[in-house]
């Protein structure tokens, strides 16, 4: 860890234990209380916000969401003539809440029950002659919409029907001098955009064009004395980064060239003892897409509490097995 750094300084009182039981309660009353600001506020994306907290109880090993119910929201939000799934009911289709929908149906084991061929020419048909994918029918090009089409297509074990290796491609045009990567060619280094491209690669099996060491160089000097990690150079850290800068170091191997233990203490932090729940720092407000890479974080970490996480896909393990999907990862090296 290098530097001066803008960062939190946590307290003495901190929580320093994982409150399992809370957590699980926090993400079931928000997923029933309808009628609350947050989630009224929350319908540009609430197909995500169902996504992070089912797979939240997973990781809590708990599974009190109705299946039935879930299925048939995932479903009302499906835009039969596209092929996408919006964020909700009657809003337009795109691969992000694609990816969230089809994560989800993954894990309720629904996914024979939606047109997969319908889903795989929506995602193949935003693909760009330079590789990059579009987000939806308006044109906007992100990394990030690289790794949905990627994870998408290979959870729908339809990979090979858009052009890989154009997808790969543009992703390395994405990469910055300091081994980082951007949202398109030329822009910053995000720790969020280098999780997509890491992730795209894992999935195309293209790991082996990356220099592993000067990128996890570059994302364990996102670590800060308070043991969090931001997202790039002179921000504060943040939960979620806990799972995209963690998950990318698990991918190519390099986990421990972090302090591992400090991580776990700033993450520990962030929960709200009293109504369960993981803010983005110690003091914050609890929220269901912190809760879910908070425990991604610690579940990355060993905690024995939770069930293990696959690093590429944010699912459980288990079911990433099941589906028999073979993700490329680095093996660890001193």
């Amino acid at each position: 860890m290098s530097g001066f750094h803008k960062d939190v300084i946590l307290k003495d009182d901190a929580p320093s234990q994982l409150y399992l039981v809370k957590h699980r309660d926090f993400i079931l009353g928000y997923a029933k209380n309808q009628n609350s600001y947050e989630y009224v506020m929350s319908e540009w994306l609430r197909t995500s916000g169902v996504y992070w907290c089912l797979t939240a109880l997973k990781l809590l090993n708990d599974g009190h969401l109705k299946e039935d119910d879930l299925f048939k929201f995932v479903m009302s939000c499906y835009n039969e003539e596209k092929g996408g799934f919006g964020a909700s009911e009657n809003h337009d289709p795109h691969l992000l809440y694609t990816l969230s929908a089809i994560q989800i149906l993954a894990m309720i084991n629904r996914l024979d029950d939606v047109d997969k061929d319908k889903v795989v020419s929506y995602v193949v048909t935003l693909q760009q002659t330079d590789g990059s994918f579009w987000g939806d029918e308006w044109g906007e090009v992100d990394t990030r919409f690289t790794f949905c089409a990627f994870a998408t297509l290979t959870i729908l074990d339809r990979l090979s029907d858009c052009d890989v290796n154009k997808g790969v491609h543009f992703v390395l045009r994405c990469k910055n001098f300091d081994g980082a990567f951007g949202c398109v060619p030329g822009s910053e280094s995000h720790a969020g955009q280098v999780f997509c491209c890491v992730g795209a690669l894992s999935i195309a099996h293209k790991l082996h064009l990356l220099d592993v060491d000067q990128l996890a160089w570059w994302l364990c000097e996102r670590q800060l004395p308070s043991g969090g990690l931001n997202g790039r150079p002179e921000k504060l850290p943040d939960v979620c980064y806990s799972w995209w800068v963690l998950a990318s170091l698990k991918i190519i191997g390099r986990t421990h060239w972090l302090d591992k233990p400090s991580l776990i203490k700033f993450i520990l932090a962030s929960q709200d003892e009293e109504t369960g729940g993981f803010a983005d720092r110690p003091g914050d407000m609890v929220d269901p897409f912190h809760t879910l890479f908070g425990l991604a974080g610690l579940s990355l970490l060993g905690d024995q509490h939770l069930a293990k996480v696959n690093p590429v896909l944010c699912l459980p393990q288990s079911l990433v097995d099941h589906l028999g999907l073979k993700l490329e990862t680095v093996s660890s090296s001193s």
